[in-house]
């Protein structure tokens, strides 16, 4: 800092040096503690030392340059993006990117300067309208067996299957290092007003191919938009005549029908089964309550009495709980309750809590929360994680706008949301640690972000 800061201390002044001092030497402790939890609670683990060159052009083909640039690309982003590797930089890499196994010398890959633990490689070549991968990968310390995976992919030779098939071998890696499916194959389901209106739209994990699934139309409006399990239907809030539950069918490519309920209903909620949904409505009570009812809307039934009760979302394991936002002590906190609305608990304590997303493992909650609320307070909404066993807490955003509306990656490393720190609403994405952050969105304003089951 450029000057001395001050501190008032009652009567006493002290600088702020000292105390920045103090500070430092508690943080380390607190952050690891947190990161701790963290990893353990997301299947993270410690970071595997990973080189990934180039893969090389299997033939002379004029098609292979364009592909391989994207494939290359997209691999590389994928795993790198996938939370559990340290990535190799290329500029240690040992001269000739191997395309085979007969091209890789383990011994250089292994020692320094790249000391990488495995090594990802292969080749891709274009004949005859149709692009081939080999790609394979390797332990460089296991000189006897290195080999841990070799696949081989064929498609039309075009640039989306070109990223098809990068997604399809990260997540092989992935899964195989990792111990669960990586997200590289899953979508986002969000709300964009980039057409002129509020419509559902769907991009994939890392924000391409970015396209608009419901046309409401001019007097419509869309809003959180819900994906289910089986990733055949979209569920969202839909206003045309009025705010009702609606559904798009993704394998029709069409809303389909679904029972209209009487007053305004909000933010449905599929159970990880896929055999009911949840969802807020005024219907019977001119007031917002948490109703559950089959996935075909039949059989809908009130399991609370709160007044102001919205956001339901289920625990993904069990099915049995949900968690909800409640104003019936002032602002919104969120709440637990069993599926039959009893054994409500609140778990939030202060401030302004909304928004709250279940990890896949039901161990952790995120959610946005105003820490501190109330005229003349500084702070803003930022995503925080809960471990729901202990009720300890971290803060994910930080001093970056109005960041809300979070949802989980299916293999629970990943989260999704909304911020307005670039000016405007967009989607982003953030390992669930708080590293890593990447914008997905840019053009118009996108909100609501949904991340697949898979």
């Amino acid at each position: 800092m450029s000057k001395a800061i001050l501190i008032k201390a009652g009567s006493k002044t002290v600088t702020a040096g000292l105390a920045l001092l103090l500070f430092l030497a508690l943080l380390p402790a607190t952050k690891l503690n947190a990161q701790d939890w963290i990893r353990t609670g997301t299947n993270r683990g410690a970071p595997i030392r990973l080189a990934v060159p180039d893969f090389n052009a299997a033939n002379a083909d004029p098609g292979n340059k364009p592909l391989l640039s994207v494939f290359n690309e997209t691999l590389w982003y994928d795993l790198d993006n996938a939370g559990i590797f340290e990535m190799v930089a290329k500029s240690f890499y040992p001269a000739g990117n191997p395309g085979s196994p007969n091209d890789i010398k383990l011994p250089v890959w292994a020692g320094p300067p790249p000391n990488a633990a495995m090594v990802a490689f292969g080749n891709l070549g274009v004949d005859s309208g149709k692009v081939e991968v080999q790609g394979w990968l390797y332990d460089v310390k296991n000189t006897q067996a290195p080999q841990i995976l070799g696949k081989q992919y064929k498609e039309d030779a075009t640039s989306d299957n070109a990223r098809v098939i990068a997604h399809r071998f990260a997540n092989e890696i992935i899964t195989r290092l990792g111990g669960v499916p990586g997200p590289t194959e899953s979508s986002i389901y969000f709300i964009s007003n980039r057409g002129g209106h509020k419509e559902v739209w769907a991009m994939d994990y890392d924000g391409a191919r970015q396209h608009q699934l419901t046309k409401l139309g001019a007097n419509g409006i869309a809003l959180s938009p819900r994906v289910s399990p089986d990733g055949t239907r979209v569920a969202f809030s839909g206003l045309t005549s009025s705010w009702q539950i609606m559904m798009y069918s993704l394998d029709l490519g069409r809303s389909v029908s679904f029972p209209k309920f009487g007053g305004g209903n909000y933010s449905p909620a599929w159970a990880s089964d896929g055999t009911k949904i949840a969802f807020s409505s005024s219907m019977g009570t001119g007031a917002s309550e948490i109703f559950i009812a089959d996935a075909s809307g039949a059989g809908a039934k009130r399991l609370t009495n709160g007044k102001t009760d919205v956001s339901p979302v289920f625990n993904p394991k069990t099915n049995g709980q949900i968690a909800f936002v409640s104003g019936r002590t002032g602002l919104p906190q969120i709440y637990l309750m069993d599926t039959d609305g009893s054994n409500v608990t609140r778990i939030t304590d202060q401030g302004y809590a909304v928004s709250p997303s279940w990890s896949p493992n039901c161990l952790l909650l995120a959610f946005s929360w105003v820490r501190n609320y109330g005229p003349g307070v500084l702070g803003g909404a930022d995503i925080y994680v809960m471990d729901i066993a202990s009720r300890q807490i971290v803060q994910l955003s930080h001093d970056g706008g109005r960041n809300d509306f979070p949802s989980w990656s299916p293999d629970g490393r990943h989260i999704v949301f909304q911020s307005n720190r670039s000016g405007t609403e967009q989607i982003w994405s953030v390992l669930a640690d708080g590293t890593h952050l990447q914008q997905l969105t840019r053009e118009g304003r996108n909100s609501q972000p949904n991340w697949s089951y898979r």
